[in-house]
Formats: structure tokens, sequence, C-alpha cells
């Protein structure tokens, strides 16, 4: 049926054996870029997962962060193996209304990451659910390329804590 649909049901409820108030990411202060012009430093947290683990674990993670304030429009989710449950679904309504969603800017994005189109999002959710540790150092990399404050790692990829310019060591939390 052409023409707007409402918006699809999350995909599962909120988890009910979470035990105390839910870890939020709490949303940093507007980026203050450093003398010379430099870029703003990009926050790496770091959520353990087995590849299996890691599409809930990102789940969790874009809950905590909605839950925190950010815009889900400030939000692209990027699977190293295969895609996520949500993308598969928009999917399903053709390429072009897909392709579409990631133009509008509206809400939470789910592609895999060998996006190729050019994409700039506050926070990147890195879903590390398969692929090898080559793929996933490669997507850890790219992933920092999309993102403009703060790269959510769930899984293994990329190095634990990172020197080079333009990025905060990253620091492991919990799921």
């Amino acid at each position: 049926m052409p023409g707007p649909r409402p918006a699809p049901p999350r995909l599962a409820p909120p988890r009910a054996d979470r035990s105390g108030p839910p870890r939020l990411i709490p949303k940093p202060p507007p980026a203050q870029r450093r003398s010379g012009g430099a870029e703003p430093q990009v926050e790496i947290q770091r959520v353990a997962a087995t590849p299996a683990q890691a599409l809930e674990h990102a789940d969790d993670a874009v809950d905590r962060l909605l839950d925190a304030g950010r815009n889900p429009g400030d939000i692209l989710v990027l699977t190293v193996g295969e895609a996520h449950p949500w993308q598969q679904h928009e999917l399903s309504f053709g390429e072009e209304r897909y392709w579409a969603q990631l133009a509008e800017g509206g809400d939470v994005f789910y592609a895999d990451v060998a996006l190729t189109r050019p994409v700039r999002r506050e926070v990147v959710v890195l879903v590390v659910n398969g692929g090898t540790a080559a793929r996933a150092a490669e997507a850890h990399a790219k992933a920092l390329g999309h993102t403009t404050a703060l790269l959510v790692v769930c899984g293994d990829a990329g190095p634990v804590a990172t020197g080079a310019a333009g990025t905060a060591p990253g620091r492991s939390i919990s799921a």
C-alpha cells in the first residue's frame, strides 16, 4: 500500500530480567573543538559480547541511548555478520523505501558495515555478530568514519584502546 505507514512495533519488549535501574549511556555535551580546528574526539564504549549475544546487546544499547534522550535519527547500527532483523524487515518493503529512510534521517538506521553510501551519525553501534577478526577490525575503522561523537562496539572489534588522533581510549561497559 503506497504512502506512509504507521511506525512498526519494537522488535522485543523491554527485558524483565534486568535488575535495578537501567544503565544509561549519557548524552554528552555538544562537541567542542580543540584549538587549531582539530576534530572533536569520538568516545568509544565497548560492550563485551559473543557473536551470538551481540545483537541483543546492541538492541539494549540502542534502548539505553534512546532512554538517555538521544534522537533516533542520530543513531546508526552497523552489523558485521548477518543483517539485523530490523534491517531485514525494512528491506522487505523494497530497497528504494529502505534507502529513503536513510535520507530522511528520522529513525535509527540499520545497515551492513559494508554500507557504501555516505552517512555520518552522532552515534554508531557496531554489532560484531560474525565474520573474521580481520573483517571486525576493518568494520571498527569504518564505523569510526561514520560517527561524530560515540561508537558503541558490541563484541570484539578494533584495538582495546586506541591512541589514534581524534579518538578516545575505549572503555568497557558491562551489558
